[in-house]
This record gives structure tokens, sequence and C-alpha cells, in this order.
């Protein structure tokens, strides 16, 4: 089956298609049976011409599902998204709820067989820039995949139109078009058409981060067939390990930042020592790294970064080359395609002293024996090293090395002298830094993903039993995805969701979306429907009570607070909450606001409170400032005193000179 960006989507969606496509809006089409071919080359594609517009649609095919599995997706729960999910009976589903059926042996062949993903870029000229191929199989037949793909493009192109994806059984070429680079991924794995091109457009910001958008237009506009992959030489190494990355990041997925679980006032000393001095104003951002992950980060005032930038970053210095460089430090040209894709700002890495570093506990996956090919092929090169590697990162705009070189190796001393690095070190080797769902002591709880919306950032245990095999892991990344995109409707959905709950026969999995969070569960299939409801807000109220543990406060969000360069004030970011029991009547709460505000104003109905407007406030004596809880004494000033002398007055005044006809004669000079 061919999508293009132009066909019908039902509303689950998923498309309908035929073997003579129609460009009629009104027809619904269902793909035939097309057997899954082993390779891009021989897969048969049915052509079709968008001109025509007299082809008839051909009615819809029932599909047969035994051995029907239970899942249920809700685009209106009776939910209080402060208080919790609330439900009468676990097995009652809301009036607008949407049940779909999924056949066991389905779901099975959906997420049981997972062969490598293979990655292709290519430029519109059809030349190969870049080629993710599974370790084994013969590269021969690479350049006539390409050549395909590209005419598959072009002919869909001079329609006016943009190819998406291609279903060829279980088998999914996803299409993402940024010319003059054109990207294509193949997996088998199941996952939901987003899942692939969200994977697709990293691939294309890692390639931005090493020539820019303006040089790629640059260099295609002179010529059209110039050979790319030749420039990006060398750079095969760190577009694997990003790829790789991608597999079983779920931060990348959820389009989030996770960050090392650390105490609250060890990341408040680790922020201190990183404030730049404000003669460096050409700095950009300042991070402490460990493990592959963030510590804190320093930015400028009223400005953000992108988690995708951080990303971009992080798989950045670990790459090969950097991470195994002998020097103790590294000056790199980078470009962050958020913050500008057309200009390079300068990275300046330093990986701290070797003195300091301790066993990882990624290291210690399998400690009396060499990591499999398989394990070597997933996990990144950063965590398989058999040392905790702590990095310290600057960004900046300038070209002042020696400045940023001085100044990052007193902040290196610093935290060496204040013990720092050490409890960090401590932290990490005795694994303080991560935890296991059974610290929560929820029953039937196996996994969970939480992101916290306003911070960006997501925190999940580590995977235990029985999740120890890499299968079983990317089985429940997958459904993970799957609810993530069907709760945010990324592949065309009718609409988005609140409540995404899929029972399998190896788990039950229940995504759940409030104003303040995100939370994705994975629990025993046999527990009930009330009993996930139940772990879900057991899972919410726990990670609310170590957020700030799990978080970094001092990590901007893309839509975030400003952050200045001082010392940070962590009580400034604790959220308060306002007893509202003792608050019934209006004058309880104009008493609660403060500044005799219940003496000022008379109201007895809420109604009333409500309907009044900011000037009849301030007519009573309460406005912005009277309402804040300031006291008067930091924002009281004298009154301005009432003119006298209408016009600009006499030229004396006060027995003093205040104008004469030689100044007024200069001014109209």
């Amino acid at each position: 089956m061919l999508r293009s960006s132009s066909q019908n989507r039902t509303p689950s969606g998923g498309l309908l298609a035929t073997d003579v496509v129609s460009k009629t809006p009104a027809s619904r089409l269902v793909p035939p049976n097309i057997r899954s071919s082993p390779s891009l080359s021989n897969l048969h594609i049915h052509s079709h011409s968008l001109e025509s517009s007299n082809t008839s649609s051909v009615p819809l095919i029932p599909i047969q599902t035994p051995n029907v599995l239970d899942s249920t997706a809700s685009s209106v729960i009776n939910l209080d998204l402060n208080e919790g999910i609330l439900v009468q009976d676990g097995d009652t589903e809301a009036e607008s709820s949407e049940d779909t059926n999924l056949s066991e042996a389905q779901l099975e062949t959906k997420v049981s067989r997972y062969t490598p993903r293979q990655y292709f870029v290519l430029t519109d000229a059809g030349k190969p820039v870049f080629v993710s191929q599974p370790e084994g199989e013969d590269s021969g037949n690479t350049a006539a995949t390409v050549g395909i793909m590209q005419a598959l493009i072009s002919v869909f192109l001079d329609d006016n139109d943009k190819m998406r994806c291609i279903n060829a059984g279980r088998t999914r070429i996803t299409f993402l078009l940024r010319p003059p680079l054109y990207y294509a991924c193949s997996s088998s794995w199941g996952e939901p058409e987003s899942v692939t091109r969200s994977h697709l457009e990293y691939l294309h910001l890692q390639i931005l981060s090493i020539v820019t958008a303006a040089q790629l237009r640059r260099i295609f506009e002179r010529r059209t067939n110039f050979d790319l992959g030749r420039l990006l030489n060398g750079a095969e190494n760190l577009l694997s390990s990003l790829l790789t990355g991608l597999e079983f990041d779920l931060s990348t997925s959820t389009s989030s930042l996770e960050c090392l679980k650390l105490d609250s006032n060890l990341r408040k000393r680790a922020a201190e020592a990183l404030l730049p001095p404000s003669k460096l104003r050409d700095i950009l951002y300042v991070m402490l790294v460990a493990e592959g992950k963030v510590i804190t980060l320093i930015r400028p005032k009223k400005h953000s970064i992108h988690p995708a930038d951080i990303h971009i970053i992080l798989n950045t210095i670990h790459s090969p080359s950097i991470i195994n460089s002998p020097a103790s430090s590294s000056w790199i040209p980078l470009c962050l395609p958020k913050y500008n894709p057309s200009s390079f700002v300068n990275a300046y890495i330093s990986f701290l002293p070797r003195d300091n570093e301790v066993p990882s506990p990624s290291s210690q996956l399998q400690p009396d024996s060499e990591p499999t090919p398989t394990q070597e092929h997933v996990i990144p090169l950063y965590a398989t090293s058999t040392q905790l590697r702590l990095a310290l990162v600057c960004i900046s705009g300038g070209g002042e090395v020696e400045s940023i070189r001085g100044w990052c190796e007193s902040v290196i001393t610093r935290l060496e002298k204040d013990g720092t690095l050490d409890a960090i070190a401590n932290a990490c080797s005795s694994r303080q830094t991560e935890y296991a769902v059974g610290d929560l002591g929820i029953p039937g709880l196996r996994h969970f993903v939480y992101k916290s919306r306003s911070q960006v950032q997501i925190t999940t245990p580590v995977f235990e039993d029985p999740y120890d095999s890499l299968q079983d892991r990317r089985r429940l990344i997958t459904l993970y995805q799957t609810l993530h995109d069907a709760i945010h409707a990324k592949s065309g959905q009718g609409g988005t969701l609140k409540l995404q709950y899929i029972r399998t026969g190896k788990e039950s999995v229940m995504g759940w979306i409030t104003q303040p969070f995100e939370l994705y569960i994975a629990l025993s299939p046999m527990l009930p429907k009330a009993a996930a409801v139940g772990a879900a807000n057991a899972v919410a109220r726990w990670v609310k009570k170590e957020e700030a543990r799990a978080a970094s406060r001092s990590v901007p969000p893309p839509r975030g607070k400003d952050f200045t360069f001082k010392k940070l004030d962590t009580s400034a970011y604790q959220l308060k909450t306002l007893e509202t029991d003792t608050i019934t009547t209006p004058a309880d709460f104009l008493k609660a606001i403060g500044r005799s505000s219940e003496t000022k104003l008379q109201v007895d109905e809420w109604d009333a409170l409500w309907k009044l407007s900011g000037h009849d406030l301030r007519q009573k004596g309460l406005g912005v400032r009277d309402r804040s809880g300031l006291s008067t004494e930091s924002f009281a000033h004298e009154p301005k005193p009432k003119k006298t002398i209408r016009g600009w007055g006499p030229s004396v005044q006060n027995g003093k000179r205040i104008r004469s006809r030689r100044d007024k004669n200069k001014k109209k000079k």
C-alpha cells in the first residue's frame, strides 16, 4: 500500500487504498493483500494515475479478528485533572469511548519480531548520502534501492504531492522530504508512522549540526548532483550512534529530556558552580553531564533551549572521536538546528579528570562476560564504558577559546574542592541515580514513564523482570509509542484522547494525559481496569513527592520562565498550595488575599465578585499590587507635587535662572 499526503485517512489514523486509487474524497478503499517482500528492490507497488477522476470506489471488506483483545480509546472521560481518574466501575467505559478490537495473533506478530531498521539518506538527484545496513547484509543493492526511492518520490512531486509511506504487509517504509535531502526508514516493528518519522527528523537535525542548512542550500544551488556522502565521510559513527540511541530512548519519543536523578541540594551546588562571570557575554549554555544525562543546565535570561538541541549535543559529545580522544578537552564547531540552522556555535567539551571515575551502573550489565553483538548494537558507546564519564559542556557564540578554557578549568577545580564531583560519582556508583519500580510498592506495576509537561522532562525506573531481555523491552517501548501516538493524534487520527488502555497477552498498558503531566504505565494483564486506574493515581502521587530529585529545575523547557545568571533559589520553584477548606464565602477569599481586602470591598455573592473588572477593583483600592501580597514599602513612593506654574513659566524661578535667550538661540541653530 502506497500512501501520500493527499489521501484520505480514517478516524483511527489508518489509510484505505485499492489497486486503482482515486482522488475522489468520498471514496473509502481497502488495501489488497500484499505479501511482504524480503528487500525493497523487489517491492511491487501498484501504480496509479492521480489525474483520473472516473474511478469508482471499492466497498469495504470486513476483517476477521479472532481471539479479540481489549483495547479502549477514550476522548472524553470523567476526569478530575487535579485529583486523578474517577471511574464508577472498572469495566465500564464512557459514553464517547471508542473501542477497537485487536487480534492476539496480529498483535503478537506486530510486536514480537524486531529486525533491525534500515535508514536511507539520499539527495534529490538520487545519490546516496548515508545508509544504515544491518550487520552482515550485502550492500550491493544500495544504489538500486536508492534509485527506486528517488524515482517514486519524483513521481509524486511531479503531481504536486508528497509520499508519506509505503505499507507492504508488516513492513512500512516512511519518507521524510527535506530538500535537497530525502530520508527513508524501513521498519517492521509495528510502531506508528509518527515514530519513524521523528527518527528521520532527528537524523536530519544531526546532519544539519555538521553542515548547516545555508551551506546545503548553497552547495546544491551550484551543483545539483553534488556527492554529499564524501563531505560527510567520517560522520557515519555519529549518525549510527544517534539511531542506536533512538531505539530505546523514551525522551526523544515524548519530545522531552531525561535528567539524572540526584539530590536537590547537590544539583543546586553544581548549578551555582556553573554560573559564568559577566565578562563572558558570548556563552549560551553550560551543562554538566553524567551517564549521558543532564545534571544541570545554565542558559541566558529570556532564552530557552529546545530538547532536540540537547539531544544533538549529548550525541555529539559522546561520539567516538571525542569521548576516545586522548586530549583533555575539545573545541568543535556545532550547529544547533532549533536555535539557528544557518550558523555554527562553538562547543567546549571537557571530560572531567579520570581520577574521579568509578564504575558506571550501565557497565555492570554483564560484569563477567563481554557484551554480545546485539547488545553492542543497542547500547550506546558511552553506556558500555567501564568508567563514569562526567562532562562539562560550554556552548559559546564567540571564539574566545582561551578565556572559556580558563573559566572551565576553574569550574572543575571548584567542583573538586567542594566535593561535588566525588558526591556525584558516589551517587552514580551506588546506583542512587536510578530506582526500581518496586520502590513505589504498587501491586502489579511493572514499569512506567512520567512526563512533566511544565518542565518537559521524563522520569522512568530501570527495566527489570519481565523486561530483562531486549525483545521484551522493544515490545514495551513499541506499546508506549502506540499510546503516545494515539493520545496526541500524531498519525492523522480524528482527534486527541485523554485516556488509552490496551491489554495484550503479556501486559496491559495505559496512557493518561492531564494538564500538568503525561503518564504511561505497564501492568500485569491479570489486573482489572479499576486496578490500572488506582496504579496510575498512585504513580502520579509518588512522582510529585519525589519531583525535587527526579527533575532538574534549572533545565528550562522550550517555553519556560527565564533563568538569570545569579544564584539559584530553589524555594521559588516549590509548588505552593492554598488551603481551600477555610474559604467558603467571598469575604473569606478577600481575607486570604491580605492587605485588609475584606474591609475595602464588601461582596456577599460569588457571582458579584467575579463580575468585577480591574477598574472596579482599583477604585476600591485593590489594584494588582495591592492584591499581590507585597508589602507597601516595596513599591510605595511619595506623590508627585502639584504643578504651580502653567506652561514653562518665567525664566527665573525660585531665584534661579532656568532659561535664557542665549540658550533659546542655540536651540534654534
